[in-house]
């Protein structure tokens, strides 16, 4: 028999929390709810202690909102999946993604949907509303070759910080310039050691200018 996978549903509104949980108790065998917060604060607080394996974020909140506690908590706990839940349906989708969100989904979705996308963010997949995909492919049509393309299995705020790294930045610096703690950017380059096999930012720099990633 296989083990649920633990969720925690964060959202400001609580009829919308009760209904998540309603819906998620249908299948037990599934998921379980093992946490709530109202706000991206509470769940940075809560996440610690519970350790869920995904992490429903919705975006609008007051004090720290869904953007700033997905990108803390991704930094902090890169094994926990974030799955956007949102109203929204316009450039918060890139926002969430660079965060470091492995799915969006809208708040209209039917339990089905949620459902395959919890499954599919705990696996490791990446998963899209269709309307969050093609506004995300009209941009990619728009734009020039990305550079997250050489190395995939970073994040895009992870290739923030590479391409701080490979300006020759310290720490301190690439923490001034992103908006972010010294220790997330060192949570950070850590993640990036552990998914190029590097030993060190001299070996990332090594690996990318090897590959012909760009600095600017």
């Amino acid at each position: 028999m296989s083990i649920p996978i633990k969720v925690m549903v964060v959202d400001d509104h609580v009829f919308y929390r009760e209904g998540i949980k309603t819906l998620l108790a249908t299948a037990p065998e599934q998921v379980s709810v093992v946490a709530e917060a109202s706000t991206g604060e509470e769940a940075l607080r809560a996440v610690a202690s519970v350790l869920p394996d995904v992490v429903l974020m919705d975006l609008n909140m007051p004090g720290a909102g869904g953007l700033t506690a997905t990108e803390r908590l991704t930094a902090a706990y890169p094994e926990i999946a974030v799955l956007v839940l949102t109203m929204l349906d316009d450039e918060s989708v890139l926002s969430a993604i660079r965060a470091g969100a492995r799915g969006y989904l809208l708040k209209d979705a039917g339990v089905e949907d949620l459902l395959r996308a919890i499954t599919a963010v705990h696996r490791g997949e990446t998963i899209l509303s269709k309307r969050a995909a093609n506004h995300v492919q009209r941009r990619l049509d728009q734009a020039p070759a990305l550079p997250s393309l050489l190395f995939p299995e970073l994040t895009a705020r992870e290739h923030d910080l590479l391409r701080e790294i490979l300006r020759g930045r310290n720490s301190h610096e690439i923490g001034r310039a992103l908006g972010i703690t010294t220790k997330t950017v060192r949570n950070y380059v850590s993640n990036i050691l552990t998914k190029l096999n590097a030993r060190d930012r001299a070996e990332i720099v090594l690996r990318a200018r090897e590959a012909g990633y760009p600095e600017a």
